[in-house]
């Protein structure tokens, strides 16, 4: 947007994209995997992108395995075009699977990372709470 500009206010509440909607509409083009299945993913080839805090990775720990990047730059680690491009993630045909801490800010951010092109991007349902629940593996950070 040029400088000086602004975004309009929605003035119709009626009218206006709630986080809601926009949740749904991320989640309506994700095949979203639990915990277990996450695990034979990546035992498969698919790459477990962990996007918490590294307070919560610090307080909970991490899955083994797993990449860890802060959610502000998670694109531009996965973006192959991208000056800040992280080598890990090799292909756009890559199975990519974002892991948050409860399922929520995770499905937004794999909703963006098809947007990029990653076309078997998802996103782990119930996050890292969901992996604790199910009893799986986690390394001390």
């Amino acid at each position: 947007m040029p400088a000086g500009t602004s975004v309009p206010a929605v003035t119709d509440p009626a009218t206006r994209t709630t986080i809601d909607d926009l949740l749904a509409g991320a989640r309506a083009g994700l095949d979203r995997v639990g915990p277990r299945e996450a695990l034979a993913a990546m035992g498969a080839g698919a790459l477990l992108l962990d996007v918490r805090s590294e307070s919560q990775r610090a307080a909970g720990g991490v899955v083994a395995g797993s990449i860890c990047f802060a959610r502000n730059v998670l694109e531009w680690r996965c973006d192959p075009v991208s000056e800040g491009h992280d080598e890990r993630i090799a292909d756009l045909g890559q199975q990519l699977i974002v892991m948050c801490d409860a399922g929520y800010q995770s499905s937004l951010a794999a909703a963006t990372l098809q947007q990029l092109g990653f076309a078997r991007a998802t996103d782990l349902a119930g996050g890292f709470q969901a992996w604790l629940a199910a009893g799986l593996p986690v390394d001390s950070s």
